[in-house]
């Protein structure tokens, strides 16, 4: 009793105060008491999710390892994190994922909001290198097209370790809904690239007209059956890409669409002139794209008829966004479920 008679000094609780929320304790058994942490000024505040361990039919997480690569960025972090935990509570093994991160900034605050939100996640940062692209992006018809780090993917096998053969690339804007084992273990085909191809959309227009009269140009995909395929959802055979010097291939023609405007979207045309009809074609289950609407307006588009593995918001409209503005798409509350934002509503609410 003598404790609670003698009142304890203000400045004394309030460091106590201070260690209990912003420093998480950990017991020798392991066990999180802390859950609060000192939100970053530049990042949202996730909630912490849950462990997900591997199914006794799952194998060697080294042997059996599944590699997915993203990028990392201010803005998107929140699609990040949804993507991330969608991908985890969908696959079998999930102790067997490892992630990639690709950032234009290697923060600590990227690290530690990663390692907060999934204690137990096998992953990596990589820098990229922004000023690799900078100088060799043209303007496009959306500025978010035009971020640096929009180009990253052409990099991956120049970033991952030498030793890696695959990697799934994906976008942050986008949750899977199945087995992410489903798509790494597709026959590639001695092909560089996997993806969902689009045979009845209007290839033409992903093209300018200066492109199309170009009489060498226009002669590009001769040869090839050229098909519109989306470059957030990919299976890329890192080893053939740096074989095949893809990254180079992919820079000759922005450095030619620098002199003559031959396209107006981002990293995307690019692709297309270097890949399309040359790739290993995917179930379209893997890429239901156009979730955030066109370019300019971003409106509300419905899913595409058939089966689906991933849904993907590409396209201006993002879910977190219309969702915090209280202007939600119907489709925008199939990604809910798996933000894991930690707003200071929430805060107060719990």
């Amino acid at each position: 009793m003598a404790l609670l008679s003698t009142p304890t000094p203000l400045p004394i609780l309030l460091g106590l105060l201070s260690i209990l929320l912003f420093h998480p304790i950990t017991t020798t058994s392991g066990i999180r008491l802390g859950i609060l942490r000192r939100p970053s000024p530049h990042l949202p505040v996730f909630r912490e999710a849950p462990a997900f361990r591997n199914g006794e039919q799952c194998g060697s997480e080294n042997t059996d390892a599944i590699h997915v690569a993203m990028t990392l960025d201010a803005n998107y972090i929140r699609g990040t994190m949804a993507a991330v935990f969608s991908l985890l509570q969908h696959s079998t093994c999930p102790e067997n994922l490892y992630f990639h991160f690709l950032s234009a900034r290697i923060a600590p605050e990227f690290f530690s909001s990663i390692k907060s939100t999934f204690p137990y996640l096998n992953f990596k940062t990589y820098a990229f290198d922004s000023n690799r692209v900078r100088w060799k992006i043209s303007k496009s018809i959306r500025q978010a097209l035009d971020q640096p780090i929009n180009y990253a993917r052409i990099y991956l096998a120049d970033i991952l370790p030498t030793d890696m053969r695959r990697v799934i690339y994906l976008d942050s804007d986008l949750i899977v809904v199945d087995d992410i084992a489903k798509l790494w273990s597709v026959d590639m085909e001695d092909k560089v690239v996997a993806a969902p191809e689009y045979c009845r959309a209007n290839f033409s227009q992903y093209f300018t007209d200066a492109f199309w009269s170009d009489p060498d140009l226009s002669k590009t995909f001769q040869g090839r059956n050229p098909c519109y395929f989306n470059t957030g959802v990919m299976v890329v055979d890192v080893d053939k890409w740096r074989k095949g010097g893809y990254t180079q291939k992919v820079e000759e023609w922005m450095a030619l669409q620098k002199r003559k405007r031959l396209y107006h979207l981002g990293s995307l045309p690019p692709f297309l002139l270097v890949l399309a009809g040359n790739i290993k074609g995917v179930d379209h289950r893997w890429n239901q794209h156009g979730l955030g609407g066109d370019n300019f307006e971003g409106r509300c588009r419905n899913l595409h008829p058939g089966p689906i593995s991933l849904l993907h918001w590409s396209g201006k409209g993002k879910p977190w966004l219309r969702l915090d503005a209280r202007k939600p798409c119907t489709v925008d509350h199939l990604w809910a479920p798996y933000d894991l934002y930690h707003s200071a509503r929430h805060f107060l609410e719990e």
